[in-house]
């Protein structure tokens, strides 16, 4: 989206588009486990046990619109999801804040202006290659 680079020095795309490329059977499992386990082990303050499962039902969607190589902003989420736009973007602002999503500008599906846009979080993407079973490099 933007071209920065992160700590590791790669770009935060390059991470997800090789997972995306990945076929692994577990990847679904490893992926609703691994929000599961960040959503509901680290309460944020304020909020509800019903936001928590807003945003694992969010974040599922997630997960299957980068899977699909299709853009992750408000619009397709709750067109997906039948969820309220408050609703939807409140879960997204507790998963930008969790550290499971980054949160950009970017152009709008029309392409004159702007619209927030959101990738999975380049240590989320990493971790979840792990738990794959992807070698560790150290230092990449």
């Amino acid at each position: 989206m933007s071209g920065k680079i992160d700590r590791e020095g790669t770009e935060p795309g390059a991470a997800a588009t090789a997972l995306r490329r990945s076929s692994h059977p577990v990847q679904l499992g490893a992926f609703a486990t691994m929000t599961l386990n960040q959503i509901f082990g680290n309460p944020l303050k304020g909020e509800s046990p019903s936001a928590r499962m807003k945003q694992v039902s969010v974040m599922l969607v997630v997960g299957q619109l980068h899977g699909d190589g299709k853009p992750i902003s408000l619009t397709p989420l709750i067109e997906i999801t039948g969820i309220h736009r408050s609703a939807v973007a409140q879960a997204m602002r507790f998963l930008v804040e969790r550290g499971l999503l980054v949160e950009e500008m970017g152009k709008n599906s029309m392409g004159r202006g702007m619209a927030r846009q959101f990738e999975i979080s380049p240590a989320f993407i990493q971790t979840l290659r792990l738990f794959k079973g992807d070698p560790i490099r150290h230092g990449k």
